[in-house]
């Protein structure tokens, strides 16, 4: 199928945003578990996989559209403590969220309701699900301080899981 180039380009953009995100899932949630915060290495491996899902998506919509993808991350950004690593980790889902949404409009504007769809699938997912817990441990961090709410992220990481 002979898709229209704008929306292949910008899906190629929104793949590198994705592999991004995925990257830096990934490299929060070994820091995680190499401390011993099993409860965030558990969720934060989530929404790495979550992130792997709509990498796929795209690629295969890619394809589909007659377009080849473009496996270019962009740059990660690796916290060196947990009350930065949740708000690196909510920055990007905020970007993401703004580029969905563009994304979306560009979908409508030239009438491809397929891929508008998905992207609006994804951005569903990332401001109730991934978005939402973010702000919500931040919330957490005030309310009960930085010590009480890591202790109660403490739990061990399944042996197969790391």
């Amino acid at each position: 199928m002979k898709g229209n180039q704008k929306v292949i380009e910008y899906l190629n953009f929104l793949l590198g945003g994705e592999l991004a995100a995925r990257d830096q899932y990934f490299i929060h949630s070994e820091m995680y578990a190499e401390w011993h915060y099993g409860k965030l290495y558990d969720r934060i491996h989530h929404e790495m996989d979550d992130e792997t899902m709509h990498a796929q998506a795209i690629i295969r919509r890619i394809l589909m559209l007659g377009g080849t993808p473009k496996m270019t991350v962009d740059e990660i950004h690796v916290g060196s403590s947990v009350p930065e690593m949740l708000q690196l980790d909510l920055d990007l889902e905020y970007a993401v969220q703004a580029h969905l949404k563009e994304g979306i409009a560009i979908c409508e504007e030239v009438r491809d309701y397929v891929t508008r769809d998905m992207l609006v699938e994804q951005l569903k997912d990332t401001e109730e699900d991934h978005a939402h817990w973010l702000e919500q441990q931040l919330r957490l961090i005030d309310m009960v301080g930085l010590p009480n709410y890591l202790q109660s992220q403490i739990a061990e990481v399944s042996p197969d899981l790391v």
